[in-house]
């Protein structure tokens, strides 16, 4: 088995994580390749010490590897979704920090769980992508391409609403007056787009949800639509510039360019390990039927 490894280092909390994840594929024969700068930090922290083979790049990663292991959050997980793309390698998520609804194996069961993805009873949860396009071109979006989570737009340096008018399949839906717009994925309704009054859409859903963030008008509430439709999306507002984010990455738009969201031909796919399930993970994050008055 031939493994590529990203993480992100949390001091004292991951050493052991990382350790015991390395032991375990060293002692199984899995040839590991790192993530470059995850590597040079494991060095510095003498953590590790033999050679590995790095990569750099989402090129590096092509159908020889079986896996990639993500070491941290959710968040680090949204970051190693950008070395994968369409490659079709799965992600499987080690939780290095708080209950994260994608990186779901904790550092009590890390050796039954790479036993469990060594011995390949896994299933693939395949996940939604949105891709970005800008007009006029930007150099930024470009380089940023596609989200797992969500694309938002949201006001820069004014505390000032903005004005987005919305298209689907250019037919007009709304202009709304808010801090800003989520167009989450069903893997992102669980964040940003939930805390903003979203609804929680279960990973295999074939829709979007278009939620305003702090909208001006009561009346306007979050929408969920087909994950085939093609959306615009028109900023206008007092300043000459607002932000859009896919996922943590940011760019700086000039007003009046016109963003066209849509579905990836490609999908993330996602590690499901047995007894770790969506609904499961969504009970302990969202503390479902407990009950605190007992």
């Amino acid at each position: 088995m031939k493994v590529a490894i990203f993480g992100q280092y949390y001091q004292n909390d991951t050493r052991p994580i990382i350790r015991d994840i390395f032991i375990f594929f060293n002692a199984n024969n899995v040839e590991m390749v790192i993530e470059e700068n995850f590597l040079k930090i494991l060095y510095e922290q003498e953590i590790v010490k033999k050679e590995y083979k790095t990569f750099n790049h989402y090129k590096c990663l092509d159908s020889t590897f079986d896996i990639l292991v993500s070491i941290g959050g959710d968040g680090t997980i949204l970051r190693a979704a950008t070395f994968v793309r369409d490659s079709g390698v799965p992600i499987i998520g080690i939780n290095a920090g708080r209950l994260g609804f994608l990186a779901k194996v904790q550092k009590e069961s890390i050796e039954l769980f790479l036993r469990i993805v060594l011995e390949k009873k896994y299933t693939i949860s395949q996940r939604t992508l949105l891709s970005l396009e800008c007009s006029p071109e930007n150099e930024q979006i470009n380089e940023l391409n596609f989200a797992m989570n969500e694309v938002t737009v949201s006001r820069k340096d004014t505390t000032s609403m903005i004005t987005i008018e919305t298209y689907l399949n250019d037919e007009y839906l709304n202009s709304y007056w808010a801090d800003g717009l989520i167009i989450s994925t069903p893997t992102g309704s669980t964040g940003y787009s939930l805390s903003c009054g979203g609804p929680v859409l279960t990973p295999e859903v074939k829709g979007l949800v278009i939620t305003p963030i702090a909208p001006h008008n009561l009346n306007a509430r979050p929408l969920v639509i087909r994950d085939d439709t093609e959306i615009k999306l028109k900023v206008s507002g007092r300043e000459d510039q607002y932000l859009v984010s896919l996922d943590s990455r940011i760019a700086t738009l000039d007003n009046n360019s016109v963003l066209t969201i849509k579905k990836t031909p490609f999908q993330i796919n996602m590690i499901e390990i047995p007894d770790e399930t969506f609904l499961k993970t969504l009970r302990n994050k969202l503390l479902w039927g407990e009950d605190k008055r007992n």
